[in-house]
């Protein structure tokens, strides 16, 4: 046990409460006695390394190198991907894949290269595997954007799993993205991060690392190119980071490098090539499309744990409806449950749950629960009686049910990495959907157990089904909330076919986009933790989840007015925006914290409610390309190396650039803009890219600005949908998108495309394909073109 996992167990404990103290006593030394008995000690161990080549197999797409102690199996896909694996690792079986791995490219052959190595040459990129099992990218221009140095293993000498390292050299200006949920970022600085999905114990900061979603995911951004990298292996691991250094003419560059060390499972990676755009398509190509949300999720949500009672959810929705503030949802905690107890309802503070939540869908608000996945281990429970019925809880090496502890007390914890267990937990949604609920929120499924000491999960020797081959917690930790969306998104689509699921899960994996999306999980209250809070979100983005946002507010404490005020605006401009608080934590209500904060706040919401038809834009743009609706700076130009730098200011999709403010008592901020030009919304006042501009950042608003030439779809007075143009510089031309809400079904929305240009004088609008050219709904022209 290390210091950090010493801190988070005796944070994780105090949580708690002192009724489980001595239950996380018990469990956390019935995990070390389960470890000590259930897993093979190493000993002795024999490294291992691929020596020269000793032949080669050309196949589709590529072939198989043989090495003196390995082999490598190169793959290009007719997508584009590129795949190797080494040992003979396959693309499968994998859990980050959607569906078969796609098929190779046959214009892709394996070739002799140079001094005794060979090479793979692809439309997007040319793999050059060295005589001694180097690997190298290089851009289809021969400029070399990675170059893996050659693996070394370690085999325990009586047989287990090999842990492994691999080195990976880039570029001086490469900057590294990425990893899943990380606080510190989105930018990877030189350090080393965990992939180990963690509860931190309570509230979070920068500093507190890994978090809820890891996963061996990079996007690597050089003036070479951009490049992302998938290590498909959920084991645990590190990844060293060193940033390189230039020489400032001098021509001593030091390169930049990446390590990354794994405790066992396949070495084998994906690569894709190209511009952030497209190498964020490849990867949902390859790993599956986002989730689209139903309308009403990319509107306000409002949560608490404490509610306490139907009387108070209806308090605080009379307070928005009493100050005409929107509200789209509202969320239910654990203190809903009987005995915290899933799948139950504590029928004494919610005697009516179905008729609350059919009042509030009459408000057009919907009502969202949340789902843990330990079940409380009390005959009489009915999920715990069916689940032991239907033999779908993990058990230990010896074939005993594993047992933690969590919120209602001693629980067992259903095996996601079964179908049959899937099966059986998709089908209790029903009793969610009977009491009402419209959509779900996941939480503790790193998964968590609370321990006086040790790691805060289950017992790395814990058996797993892993789809029929078997395992154990340390292969399939790091997808057990992957496995429980999984579970509960094809469940839902099975009780209502006709209705999308909507679900977010504080943990997940690669590939954890196909089922819904994430938030923060519990951001410390404070200004570090509004800062981390957009880390967060632009680094999921990054990683294919494009759906997350914060706990607004922080989620414990009392965040001051101002705080409370930014955090707001900034949340009123992500993809969930939703306040929520710990039971011991402030209110979160926005007329709580006075008059004119109250005034500023109407104004982030109302604002909010404007751009719906952008955000559902965006939502739809995000499930067909990948494309998160948060984009760092670079997005559109990773050759500018000042904006890979830039971490305080985000693109909402192409047109927009939010600049929030993270700091206190700032009335002033600057931003480093994108090349173009660029409209302060509030003020109309144009500025040009690329360069570094102050901007008013009053506390009634934080800066937003359009890109010129920009076509906005927003909504209007009446309802219905407006365009909003932003006028292009002379010249210059400019455009956007519109696709509908098409309702929460499957049916897909057409792309209705817009360009505008100057046309006598005036700012036309046009929509591509429609006879006569006319935008087809009405348009505000904004903007300037002196």
């Amino acid at each position: 046990m290390n210091g950090r996992d010493l801190v988070r167990s005796v944070k994780a404990v105090g949580s708690a409460g002192p009724a489980q103290g001595l239950r996380s006593v018990r469990s956390a030394w019935r995990r070390r006695r389960a470890d000590a008995t259930g897993l093979e000690p190493r000993g002795a161990e024999r490294a291992r390394v691929p020596g020269a080549v000793t032949g080669v197999e050309p196949g589709p797409g590529g072939g198989v190198v043989r090495f003196a102690r390995s082999e490598l199996r190169v793959r290009v896909t007719a997508g584009g991907s590129v795949f190797w694996g080494w040992d003979g690792a396959l693309p499968e079986p994998s859990y980050a894949l959607a569906g078969e791995a796609p098929e190779p490219d046959p214009r892709a052959v394996l070739e002799p290269d140079k001094d005794g190595g060979w090479r793979v040459v692809a439309e997007r990129a040319t793999v050059v595997v060295s005589r001694y099992g180097a690997v190298e990218l290089l851009t289809p221009g021969g400029v070399r954007l990675r170059r893996d140095l050659p693996p070394r293993w370690w085999e325990p000498v009586g047989g287990g799993p090999a842990r492994w390292v691999q080195r990976s050299e880039v570029a001086a200006d490469a900057r590294f993205f990425g990893l899943g949920g990380r606080t510190s970022g989105p930018r990877l600085r030189s350090g080393v991060y965990r992939l180990w999905n963690t509860d931190p114990g309570g509230s979070f900061g920068p500093e507190d690392d890994p978090l809820y979603i890891t996963m061996p995911v990079q996007m690597v951004v050089a003036d070479a190119g951009t490049h992302l990298v998938f290590h498909d292996n959920p084991w645990d691991g590190t990844v060293m980071v060193h940033e390189g250094e230039e020489g400032a003419g001098s021509g001593h560059d030091r390169g930049g490098s990446c390590e990354l060390r794994m405790g066992g499972g396949p070495l084998r990676c994906w690569v894709m090539v190209g511009t952030p755009a497209r190498v964020l398509h490849a990867w949902v190509s390859l790993t599956g499309a986002p989730a689209l949300p139903p309308s009403w999720a990319l509107g306000h949500h409002h949560a608490r744990w404490g509610f306490g009672s139907e009387r108070e959810v209806r308090r605080v929705v009379a307070g928005y409806r009493k100050r005409e503030l929107p509200l789209d949802a509202v969320h239910l905690d654990i203190d809903h449950f009987s005995g915290h107890r899933v799948f139950t309802v504590d029928q004494e503070r919610f005697p009516h749950l179905p008729q609350l939540a059919e009042e509030l869908r009459g408000d057009g608000i919907r009502l969202v629960s949340i789902v843990d996945p330990a079940v409380a281990s009390e005959p009489g429970n009915e999920v715990y009686d069916s689940g032991t019925a239907a033999d779908v809880f993990v058990r230990d090496a010896a074939g005993r049910t594993v047992r933690g502890v969590v919120w209602a007390g001693e629980s067992v914890y259903p095996d996601f990495t079964d179908a049959r267990a899937r099966k059986w937990w998709g089908g209790l949604y029903q009793e969610r959907l009977a009491q009402g609920f419209a959509g779900f929120w996941h939480d503790m499924n790193e998964p968590v157990s609370f321990a006086a000491f040790g790691e805060t999960t289950l017992p790395r020797s814990a058996r797993h089904s892993l789809e029929g081959r078997g395992g154990d917690h340390r292969e399939a930790h790091n997808v057990y909330g992957l496995g429980m969306a999984r579970a509960g998104h094809e469940g839902l689509r099975e009780l209502r076919p006709q209705e999308r699921p909507f679900l977010f899960s504080r943990s997940g994996w690669a590939g954890m986009q196909r089922y819904g999306g994430t938030w923060s999980g519990d951001v410390a209250t404070g200004w570090p933790g509004l800062r981390a809070s957009l880390s967060l979100v632009l680094g999921l983005g990054l990683c294919g989840v494009p759906y997350s946002g914060p706990d607004v507010g922080g989620f414990d404490g009392s965040p001051s007015a101002e705080l409370y005020l930014r955090w707001f605006q900034l949340g009123a401009y992500l993809p969930l925006f939703r306040t929520h608080a710990s039971l011991r934590a402030g209110r979160r209500e926005p007329w709580e914290f006075g008059p004119e904060v109250l005034g500023h706040a109407r104004v982030a919401l109302v604002e909010r409610r404007r751009l719906s038809p952008y955000f559902m834009t965006l939502a739809q743009v995000a499930r067909r390309t990948g494309a998160p609706y948060v984009r760092p700076l670079w997005w559109g130009c990773p050759e500018d190396r000042a904006l890979r730098d830039c971490e305080d200011a985000f693109l909402l999709g192409d047109s927009l650039l939010v600049a929030p403010v993270l700091e206190p008592d700032v009335q002033r901020r600057s931003v480093r803009l994108p090349r173009g030009r660029w409209y302060d919304t509030a003020t109309g006042k144009a500025y040009e890219g690329q360069a570094q501009v102050v901007l008013d950042a009053p506390l009634s608003r934080i800066p937003v600005l359009a890109r010129a030439g920009a076509v906005l779809p927003v909504r209007g007075a009446d309802g219905g949908v407006e365009l909003e143009a932003w006028a292009p510089a002379r010249g210059g031309a400019g455009g956007g998108l519109l696709i509908r809400d098409g309702g929460d079904g499957w049916e897909e929305s057409a792309v209705e495309r817009f360009t505008s240009r100057w046309r006598d004088g005036r700012v036309v609008v046009e929509r591509e394909g429609h006879e006569g050219g006319e935008a087809g709904c009405p348009v505000r022209v904004r903007g300037s073109a002196t």
